[in-house]
């Protein structure tokens, strides 16, 4: 009788024992840091044109990661890795400095790096050619990032149009040249 006292008791104490170790709360997730930008505001925009010619013909012509000094109208070099290539560097017209983040057989999506002393904006770029048919393809740019630092909508509208007017005329200047055409000269 006296094993079976002790075993009872022995029963009880593991399960009051595993009763309060369930009882404990679990620890809390470690804190996260804040946002630099505690409340963003992220705007995207998707643009289009059909062109007259297969997707490998345009992407060919028009799709290197410094082809955009030819369609912009700006200067373009690569400042790091090769043309192309994931991790290439380029720097364009005024300053601006964009690496290429990801890539695919017809497209590529490129950031800008955090500058210091200047609000990150989050910008990420994507130009790709998309087949329609055997002989015709069309241009999607796609961006998407943060205009918080933009004093109010009255402002984030005024860069959309700003934006989508030079985005747009890109997209024209590229389907010239996918076409066969020229650009006229810069203005």
């Amino acid at each position: 009788m006296g094993n079976r006292v002790i075993a009872g008791v022995a029963g009880a104490m593991l399960l009051v024992a595993a009763g309060s170790a369930s009882a404990q709360p679990a620890a809390p997730p470690p804190p996260t840091a804040p946002f630099a930008i505690p409340n963003p505001t992220y705007a995207t925009m998707v643009l289009e044109v059909a062109v007259a010619r297969p997707a490998e013909a345009v992407w060919r012509r028009v799709g290197k990661f410094c082809d955009i000094g030819e369609w912009m109208r700006t200067s373009c070099a690569i400042t790091s890795g090769s043309d192309s290539q994931l991790g290439a560097v380029r720097k364009l017209g005024l300053g601006v400095t964009e690496m290429l983040v990801g890539k695919t057989d017809r497209s590529y999506t490129y950031a800008q790096p955090v500058r210091a002393g200047v609000p990150y904006n989050a910008y990420h770029g994507t130009l790709e050619v998309k087949p329609v048919t055997a002989s015709t393809s069309k241009l999607v740019y796609s961006f998407f990032y943060d205009t918080s630092m933009l004093a109010d909508d009255a402002a984030r509208a005024t860069e959309s149009a700003n934006r989508r007017a030079r985005f747009t005329q890109a997209l024209q200047n590229m389907k010239v040249l996918a076409e066969g055409g020229t650009l006229p000269p810069a203005p």
